[in-house]
């Protein structure tokens, strides 16, 4: 028998956002990609492309947010929510507003349930409670790289406005994410601290124990009596 565990890395939805504009402007393309949902692919009407060709290579960034249906836009609330609780892919099934508030607090609700995730902003503290969630120990210590085709992209105020619009409900489960995140982390740091310590307390009071052993005190002798073996015994102490 085996034990699966759900696990996800989260992103800064700007970065992410941009991250996969320039992916999809270098030619790649999810056409693969069936979008089952209660066991069927949705159809051309209930999801059309944003492109006529191949693929979307040279696409700028204006053209990309320009398309309402661009599966980019909170695409981590949508890949973490249940869709069958708003009708898959169907936008008629019921109206806008419900169906962001179900889809954002679906999505919050698998993120918390799952047994762990980490965010690309935080490499180090990631690594820890990966380690400590499935007790493994990595080689070598994450690196954290803030230099990214995202971050090299030179975007105006506008723009940025426009890509946390278009990703607002990103914008709310990644902020749910980072506190829920840091949370987990200072919970586990606060155990390792207290197991620490418990572990030194253990360790001091055996070599009491082991001191007692070794330096019984001799029958018949005086309480206040000076031996010649006292200047190893302070140093003991």
């Amino acid at each position: 028998s085996r034990n699966f565990y759900y696990i996800t890395m989260l992103r800064d939805p700007v970065s992410r956002y941009l991250s996969e504009w320039k992916h999809v402007q270098r030619g790649a393309t999810w056409k693969t990609s069936l979008h089952m949902c209660d066991g069927r692919s949705p159809t051309p009407d209930e999801l059309p492309t944003c492109y006529p060709g191949d693929d979307w290579s040279g696409v700028s960034l204006r053209e990309f947010m320009d398309c309402s249906y661009n599966l980019a836009n909170n695409r981590q609330v949508r890949m973490l929510a249940d869709l069958s609780l708003v009708g898959c892919y169907n936008l008629t099934f019921m109206n806008e507003s419900e169906r962001n508030t179900i889809l954002l607090q679906s999505a919050k609700n698998n993120l918390k349930n799952m047994a762990f995730f980490g965010l690309t902003e935080f490499q180090r503290k990631t690594q820890f409670l990966f380690e400590r969630t499935f007790n493994l120990k990595f080689i070598s210590p994450f690196t954290q790289f803030n230099i990214t085709r995202a971050s090299n992209v030179e975007i105006n105020e506008g723009a940025r406005q426009r890509i946390e619009e278009l990703n607002f409900l990103d914008m709310q489960l990644y902020e749910y994410a980072k506190d829920l995140f840091q949370q987990r982390y200072h919970h586990t740091k606060q155990l390792e601290h207290q197991r620490d310590r418990q572990k030194r307390r253990e360790e001091r009071r055996l070599q009491r124990e082991h001191r007692d052993h070794q330096w019984p005190k001799e029958d018949g002798a005086a309480e206040g009596t000076v031996t010649e073996d006292y200047n190893s015994q302070v140093v003991r102490w």
